[in-house]
């Protein structure tokens, strides 16, 4: 088992963006991007499908959710609400909660990591003869 960790990137979850909660099954599609330094992250996407980056499937369980502050400190949360819930439509209230304590976590921001746990050693992002 390894833990990857996908960033959420606002405007997009905010367009079409899937609720997350800690527990659930996923298959997220993540761009593959390297910075000028040579580190990797994995994006969740819906809209850049390999047309800058590589795109990969991380698919495992959501062991962790957390919200990026603006001024880059994370918070646990306990879910991540659809993009449609945190711009204040539908039924969904779309608030940020604490995992442990369920009071309120304020964010101006919606910009989230979710660690996701997968099987097997193959790190996703690594070097794949699977991409897609």
């Amino acid at each position: 088992m390894a833990d990857v960790v996908v960033e959420v990137e606002g405007w997009e979850h905010e367009c079409c963006g899937p609720a997350y909660e800690r527990g659930q099954v996923v298959d997220l599609a993540c761009m593959v991007v390297t910075e000028a330094d040579g580190t990797t992250s994995l994006v969740d996407t819906r809209h850049e499908m390999g047309v800058t980056w590589p795109v990969e499937h991380v698919r495992g369980r959501v062991v962790d959710l957390e919200v990026v502050q603006a001024d880059g400190t994370k918070q646990a949360i306990l879910r991540v609400p659809d993009g449609s819930a945190l711009c204040g439509f539908g039924e969904d209230d779309g608030h940020l909660e604490d995992p442990w304590t369920g009071e309120i976590v304020p964010s101006s921001r919606h910009e989230f990591r979710i660690t996701v746990r997968v099987p097997g050693s193959r790190v996703p992002g690594a070097p794949s003869p699977y991409r897609t």
